[in-house]
């Protein structure tokens, strides 16, 4: 899972070398420092859905970002909520789940200042279905955060699918659209929040998080590394 940002922060201060690491995650306290240029998979909490899944998602994501980039990271998953004081200490925010998406006021006010101070939100839905609960409830939460028609589909020349690796026909599609559970439907496309030029919120019901939620040592038995899309969205949200 993830671990408390108080824990993260002395990690961090203390200069942690990466390992891919899971562990509990209490109620988020106040995070003391962190190394600006390091990349931290944050984690978003809200209490009215399956926030927590896909636990592997992160030691995979980072073991590809070690793998391919230069960029250092950190160790520690880190797990906040959207009217958390810190969130815009983190340049990346990751959001997954099955179920309903509701966010107070503040929690709302939280998530539109990370987006204005260039924070990147991924919003993966794991019902990989656009007319599923996460899906329909995220919309929503998006409308009334920055308006009507404020996710509009990613053109397949957007910077995100050429910041690192080159992905022309733009995203790459997972194994689970196709599986039964979803809409069945094969997505073309993502869609985002844009604010002066830069892409806010990244909303997906491809179901990158299942596709990526495998030990990551386990990658090299893989044909295809099926992470380095991942690795587009952390190098454009550290860009």
């Amino acid at each position: 899972m993830g671990t408390t940002l108080g824990g993260a922060a002395a990690a961090i201060a203390a200069g942690a070398a990466w390992a891919p690491m899971v562990a509990a995650a209490p109620a988020p306290r106040p995070v003391v420092s962190r190394r600006f240029y390091e990349f931290v998979f944050a984690r978003l909490r809200y209490d009215s859905g399956d926030w927590d899944y896909n636990p592997k998602v992160c030691a995979n994501l980072l073991d590809a970002v070690v793998q391919y980039t230069d960029i250092p990271v950190n160790a520690q998953e880190i797990v906040i909520t959207a009217d958390s004081a810190e969130l815009t200490a983190f340049p990346f925010l990751f959001m997954t789940g099955h179920k309903l998406v509701r966010f107070s006021a503040k929690e709302r006010a939280g998530l539109v200042r990370y987006v204005e101070n260039g924070g990147l939100l991924f919003s993966d839905d794991c019902n990989h279905d656009v007319n599923g609960l996460y899906a329909k409830t995220f919309e929503s939460e998006m409308t009334k955060a920055f308006g009507p028609n404020a996710m509009p589909k990613l053109a397949k020349q957007h910077p995100l699918y050429s910041s690192f690796f080159a992905f022309p026909d733009g995203p790459p599609r997972t194994t689970h659209e196709l599986n039964g559970w979803g809409d069945n439907v094969v997505h073309e496309y993502l869609r985002g929040v844009e604010r002066r030029g830069r892409l806010g919120v990244l909303y997906s019901n491809k179901d990158y998080g299942c596709e990526w939620d495998y030990d990551w040592k386990n990658k090299r038995f893989r044909s295809r590394d099926n992470t380095k899309f991942g690795v587009n969205v952390a190098v454009y949200a550290m860009t």
